[in-house]
């Protein structure tokens, strides 16, 4: 597959094939499993992620062998970050691995990982010796209590404060400490945790609450706008604006005036950024996803193991996103109501 001159403001070396609205494909997220040990009400309630529910046999879920694969193509398409997710990827065993496959591919210069912490502490050194760059962990609250409720979990508050320290240790600083506030649940909690990741070199991000998947009863009057959490921070540290470091961030980033570090609002009600998104989607089972509300998915597995080369699996992902026209958030209202969407446990987010 011929290699040309890098894309206009892009940091990877080969162009990056475009969609219907100009949108380069940059950044490549892959859900590794469906399975997660939380129950958080916002991606995987329990009233219907329950003992009964049938996860994806094992069978169905594609080896680290094809997703090495799918990389390396999506690679030469122009993707330079990667991104492994879940559910819980901590999960699937022997994620080391696969981290060693991604970040061993050529044009690849970042790989990250998004896991809710409660399994890190045992792996953060053989990631790290993987090659995994970066890790973000979910942390929606420092109260004991107020976590419990939002995981519906027993793993401890502490089991994931250690994952924390352990990533820290392993050198995969800065971490970034997603938070996901919900109107009457954790919100009270916002500046403990500005606090905690300003004395420990962590970046936080506040994400709003979104309408993903079907599930999770969601209710714009729950949403606790970026520009409400910006006030409350501000209010107690002086801050500033920070240009994005690369074209396609979703996180709008703030600096602290005293030097002790920054956070970043992702604002996908409030503010959508679907004009400048540059993420494609994989799923365990190998469903291409180019949005995070999409309604449906399309198939690679059956390519993979139907025996297509590496130049057909590469001009029908260069087809699906040249025909991509996504832009849910920028119409999120009653016309996107009903439309049915894929579960964030099942795409990875």
């Amino acid at each position: 597959m011929a290699q040309t001159s890098g894309d206009a403001g892009g940091d990877a070396i080969r162009p990056a094939v475009r969609d219907r609205r100009a949108r380069p494909l940059r950044d490549l997220r892959i859900s590794v499993t469906d399975r997660c040990n939380f129950r958080c009400g916002y991606c995987m309630p329990r009233d219907v992620f329950g003992p009964d529910h049938a996860f994806l046999p094992r069978s169905e879920l594609l080896s680290y062998e094809e997703l090495g694969r799918l990389v390396r193509v999506f690679a030469d398409l122009g993707v330079s970050k990667v991104r492994l997710t879940g559910g819980e990827p901590l999960l699937r065993r022997g994620l080391d691995a696969l981290v060693s496959l991604v970040a061993s591919t050529p044009g690849i210069t970042d790989v990250a990982l998004t896991t809710n912490g409660s399994l890190l502490a045992g792996h953060a050194q053989s990631l790290r010796h993987a090659g995994l760059h970066r890790v973000t962990v979910s942390l929606d609250s420092l109260d004991p209590t107020v976590f419990a409720a939002m995981g519906d979990t027993k793993v401890p508050l502490s089991k994931v404060l250690d994952g924390i320290a352990a990533a820290a240790d392993a050198g995969l600083s800065p971490i970034k400490l997603n938070t996901v506030l919900r109107r009457g649940m954790n919100e009270a909690g916002l500046l403990d945790l500005v606090e905690f990741a300003r004395d420990g070199g962590h970046v936080l991000r506040c994400i709003e609450y979104m309408d993903v998947g079907n599930s999770n009863g969601w209710d714009r009057s729950e949403v606790v706008t970026s520009a409400e959490v910006l006030d409350q921070i501000a209010a107690m540290h002086p801050v500033e604006p920070v240009a994005a470091a690369r074209p396609g961030e979703v996180a709008q980033r703030w600096r602290f005036l005293d030097g002790r570090g920054e956070f970043g609002l992702i604002s996908s009600v409030s503010t959508p950024f679907c004009s400048t998104c540059t993420r494609a989607r994989v799923t365990a089972v190998g469903e291409l996803y180019t949005c995070l509300f999409a309604a449906h998915g399309r198939d690679l597995r059956g390519l993979l193991r139907g025996g297509v080369d590496d130049d057909a699996l590469h001009a029908a992902i260069a087809a699906i996103w040249g025909a991509r026209d996504d832009r849910y958030s920028e119409l999120r209202g009653l016309s996107t109501v009903d439309l049915p969407k894929p579960e964030m446990s099942y795409l990875g987010g």
